[in-house]
């Protein structure tokens, strides 16, 4: 009996153990989940600032293409205008030949000659210097083929961009038109004579540095379009046969005559620029001795008086 009432008494002590052993559990269980539904809202709200970062990164990246896309959509500047020249150098065998070779390369590229002078020099070697207007889309190629003609001595080119020039011409001359209109209309509403008479004088001036802007624009319309090329064409020197370094018989006898030839020619030259002043000196003398010697020569003596025949009758 007595040991049936220590089991009894046994059994609830368990329970009460088991029963705060569930307490126990179920609170860690439900610190547990307060944790971690702390740590889910913390990554929750730094998922939350991590987005709201992409956003921002994605809008800056959405501004900065539709920044690209504005840069991209800006209006566009025009074609570079650049002036060309150059000069060449070459040296040919055949200079109307090569002239001729020039001439064809600048008309097939649609270009044109325009100065040419030709001179020799004291061995009779020809020189030409010719300038080629030549379109710039064909200036490097009109360029090759003329210096092929024969041995190329000297190239110098020269590129010189003057867009600025040209975009600031044609800017002043929208100005300028739209400031002759103006005048224009104030002229057919003006009502006095004084008036009027200003407006002309305005109108003038205003007219004219329009037409100097016109100008302006052709010429650089013009260098701009056309390449220059100045090229210069000369004979090749005839190469003398190599002599020998001693001279032989027949050379010194060749120089002996051309010294011989070369003394008399000199004399010749010589008594040939003198004798205009020995033929004017002769000359003087003889009219002097002519006039002047006569009035000098002593006057002829009397004659005696012939004595009378038979003598004296004493």
């Amino acid at each position: 009996m007595a040991q049936t009432h220590v089991r009894r008494s046994r059994r609830p002590a368990g329970a009460l153990a088991a029963l705060f052993l569930a307490a126990a559990l179920a609170l860690t269980g439900c610190g547990a989940n307060d944790d971690s539904s702390g740590d889910t809202t913390a990554s929750d709200s730094k998922a939350g600032a991590a987005a709201r970062q992409e956003g921002a990164v994605d809008t800056e990246s959405g501004g900065g293409s539709a920044k690209d896309q504005s840069a991209d959509t800006a209006p566009k500047l025009g074609p570079s205008h650049v002036i060309r020249t150059a000069s060449l150098t070459v040296r040919v065998k055949d200079v109307p030949k090569a002239l001729d070779e020039a001439r064809t390369v600048t008309e097939n590229a649609g270009g044109f000659v325009g100065d040419e002078s030709t001179t020799r020099d004291g061995k009779g070697r020809e020189r030409t210097r010719v300038v080629l207007r030549v379109p710039t889309e064909k200036y490097e190629e009109v360029l090759t083929a003329l210096a092929g003609t024969g041995k190329l001595i000297e190239r110098k080119a020269k590129a010189e961009d003057v867009t600025e020039q040209v975009v600031d011409v044609e800017s002043r001359i929208t100005t300028q038109r739209a400031s002759v209109a103006r005048i224009r209309e104030l002229m057919d509403r003006a009502t006095k004579i004084s008036d009027v008479v200003t407006l002309e004088g305005e109108l003038s001036t205003r007219q004219a540095d329009l037409e100097s802007l016109l100008a302006r624009q052709k010429s650089l319309k013009d260098r701009t379009s056309l390449a220059t090329v100045k090229l210069s064409l000369s004979e090749t020197a005839v190469k003398k046969a190599d002599k020998d370094d001693e001279p032989g018989f027949v050379d010194a006898l060749a120089g002996g005559w051309n010294a011989f030839v070369a003394v008399f020619r000199w004399l010749g030259m010589a008594l040939a620029a003198i004798l205009p002043f020995a033929a004017a000196t002769a000359l003087v003398l003889l009219l002097w001795f002519r006039f002047f010697g006569r009035s000098r020569r002593p006057a002829p003596a009397a004659a005696p008086a012939a004595e009378p025949e038979g003598g004296d009758e004493s």
